[in-house]
């Protein structure tokens, strides 16, 4: 029996190790993160499983508590990091190669931490915007645009960050002011996404419309959205006396994190130079990191500054921002 025994031992050490494998929950489509996780998967051994959880994703970990199988939340828009920080579904990281994410696009207490930048810019038409007619977000309530301004809602996520951004350089009764303003520029009632936007430019129902940086780069991939976007041209406003608003793309690991080691090694290959070529060359957006440069189609927009009022200061701006958007009724 001994011998039984210890030869059944041996037999156990001599079997494979389980491979390690990382989580995902995601409010972005899993096939925009596959180049990286494919990437990462060939670099190390471990395998990585995304689900798309659209809406819900708080409750959901929340449901699922200690139980949860998510390793990591990987997002977009300020907005929905800081609203899983505070559920509590998240934990710290520490890591030197987290050094490199600039401390405006991170969590101070390390709960979560920017991958990617995007600008909130103004998407204008070639033919009925001059040079130098907009310059700042102040002048989109400038009457002087009057009919000539189409958006998405301005309840939507990158809207109200805006407007919480706004607030930060403006305080309340500036930001309510400058919300009417807008409103009464509006060409049509809010609706569609930042892309529909543009296709109301390129048909001529309005002059100029907001939009994040990216979606440039998605629309002239479109065979019919290519005509939209070579309609327009991207301005880069300014706060007063501040920057070009920015957002992330970001990721934070969560309470649970089943498999925390491997979901490290993750978020680490995430802000290496590796990645974040991949970021700037699939996904147009804006590296975090300072050693790896924006592709070339996205140099081709210009240059801008980003602002630096940090992005944890607007997360906590943005219920006051939505409640001012909602008391001037602007989406109705």
């Amino acid at each position: 029996m001994r011998h039984l025994i210890l030869a059944s031992l041996m037999g156990a050490t001599a079997l494979p190790a389980l491979a390690e494998e990382v989580n995902i929950y995601s409010h972005r489509q899993p096939e925009l993160l596959k180049p990286l996780t494919d990437a990462f998967t060939e670099k190390t051994g471990i395998t990585v499983n995304t689900a798309f959880v659209e809406k819900g994703m708080v409750e959901r970990l929340q449901a699922e508590g200690d139980r949860s199988p998510a390793d990591l939340i990987m997002t977009v828009d300020v907005a929905r990091l800081g609203e899983v920080k505070d559920a509590g579904v998240t934990q710290p990281v520490t890591d030197e190669a987290l050094d490199v994410v600039p401390a405006t696009l991170r969590d101070a207490d390390g709960q979560w931490f920017g991958l990617t930048t995007r600008a909130r810019i103004v998407y204008a038409s070639k033919d009925r915007v001059a040079d130098g007619e907009l310059t700042s977000y102040e002048d989109l309530a400038d009457p002087k645009w009057k009919g000539r301004i189409c958006t998405r809602p301005f309840t939507h996520d990158y809207n109200v960050a805006l407007t919480a951004a706004f607030l930060a350089h403006h305080g309340p009764d500036e930001t309510r002011e400058w919300l009417e303003g807008v409103k009464a520029n509006l060409a049509k009632k809010p609706e569609g996404n930042d892309r529909a936007q543009v296709k109301s430019i390129w048909a001529g129902e309005c002059d100029i419309s907001l939009g994040n940086t990216y979606y440039m780069g998605k629309m002239l991939e479109d065979e019919e959205q290519k005509e939209w976007a070579d309609s327009v041209r991207i301005l880069f406003p300014v706060f007063e006396n501040g920057g070009t608003h920015v957002n992330v793309s970001g990721v934070a690991m969560t309470k649970a994190a089943p498999n925390k080691e491997a979901a490290q090694k993750l978020i680490d290959f995430l802000v290496s130079d590796e990645a974040q070529k991949i970021y700037a060359e699939t996904n147009y957006e804006f590296p975090v990191s300072d050693h790896v440069e924006r592709s070339e189609i996205v140099q081709s927009w210009g240059e801008f500054t980003a602002d630096s009022t940090p992005l944890t200061e607007i997360s906590d701006l943005r219920p006051q921002a939505l409640t001012l958007i909602e008391e001037v009724n602007f989406d109705g």
